[in-house]
């Protein structure tokens, strides 16, 4: 297991760690002859599914004119493995994104701005159509990468829905979906899914203390545990101060009615200097996941997951003195202020203070 591994982009990586299921379901389907022509692979961000789909995609297009079944006859010993060597040539290409026989959806460049789109627009999924059209150039098969489908608006998922329809011969379409349900049922109709659990917490572990040998084991067990099987999270965490944050959130949740104003401000401050914005971004998106599980498992009648001591108790406490509506009102609210702060040049500091005293308010209200 190498660092560069870990940290390098989905088509770079070679290594998959946690998913072997996932990896077995694609090579039965392809040693039996039954490949279908599009996967819709799911589940939480950072888990390894884009990792997965170029995996796949190496190894198909390794197959070179090799499909199930085999030239002249001559069926082909099983495959028992989806890794392909570095050094094989496919491989080159792909990594290199020089493959003809390759093509990838993803956000792209808005020339105006010179700024990556918010989204997968239609211009992205047009070029299909030729690359459809063609020829394969290097082999008998051609694949198409999405990643991620969820980012395409309505008419780049047309469009894509178009190639899914009728496909040529050989063609092999794998979507990678964080959020399956945002896909139109058309697309999710005509793709067979393969869901991707959340890491183990020890696989995170292991791979945290690997690419983050100064992070002690504790630390790394919370910073699992608080990236929910997600090693991308962890490592995204760890690289924005997510621990020391998420520390910081619940100390000042356990405060809410007697608001700790001076540690708030400092705070403030903190996350609205030059080169703070992902922090800043961060603590927005612990806020929003901390209100949101207090929410729904104390809508339950259930105590929340407890990460650090005592969030349990803060939970209880701070539901008794809201309850639900008044809480998802302030959710609601607060998830818009941290939205806004990037598209409409909130000041950060006063989106931290104003966040913490709409919590304030909704435990006096």
């Amino acid at each position: 297991m190498s660092d560069s591994a870990i940290r390098l982009a989905p088509r770079l990586a070679t290594e998959l760690f946690g998913h072997e299921v996932a990896e077995r379901t694609i090579l039965e389907a392809w040693n039996s002859k039954r490949m279908h022509h599009a996967w819709l692979i799911a589940g939480p961000r950072g888990i390894g599914k884009a990792t997965l789909a170029y995996r796949v995609a190496r190894f198909v297009l390794a197959q070179g004119g090799g499909a199930p079944g085999g030239m002249f006859g001559d069926a082909p010993a099983p495959a028992d493995s989806l890794g392909i060597a570095l050094d094989h040539p496919v491989a080159r290409r792909v990594n290199a994104g020089g493959h003809s026989d390759l093509a990838t959806i993803e956000r792209s460049i808005n020339p105006k701005g010179g700024k990556t789109r918010s989204e997968i627009v239609v211009d992205d999924v047009r070029r299909l159509s030729s690359f459809l059209a063609l020829t394969t150039g290097e082999g008998d098969w051609r694949v198409v990468v999405v990643d991620a489908a969820d980012e395409m608006n309505r008419s780049a998922a047309n469009a894509l829905l178009k190639g899914l329809e009728e496909p040529p011969a050989r063609t092999l379409f794998l979507l990678v979906s964080h959020q399956p349900g945002r896909l139109l049922p058309t697309i999710r109709s005509r793709c067979r899914m393969l869901a991707l659990s959340p890491l183990p917490d020890d696989t995170v572990v292991a791979l945290l203390r690997q690419m983050e040998p100064e992070t002690g084991e504790d630390d790394a067990r919370l910073l699992a545990r608080l990236a929910g099987g997600s090693i991308g999270e962890a490592l995204t965490l760890a690289d924005t101060g997510g621990l020391d944050l998420y520390r910081e959130l619940v100390g000042h949740l356990s405060k809410i009615g007697h608001v700790d104003v001076r540690g708030l401000h400092a705070l403030g401050d903190r996350l609205a200097r030059a080169g703070a914005e992902d922090s800043f971004n961060m603590l927005g998106r612990l806020i929003d996941r901390w209100l949101a599980t207090m929410i729904r498992d104390r809508a339950r009648g259930t105590d929340i997951p407890e990460i650090l001591a005592g969030e349990q108790a803060v939970a209880r406490d701070l539901w008794a003195r809201g309850g639900l509506a008044k809480w998802l009102e302030v959710w609601e609210n607060v998830t818009r202020l941290f939205a806004q702060a990037g598209s409409v040049h909130l000041d950060r500091k006063q989106v931290v203070v104003s966040a913490f005293l709409a919590l304030e308010d909704a435990v006096r209200g």
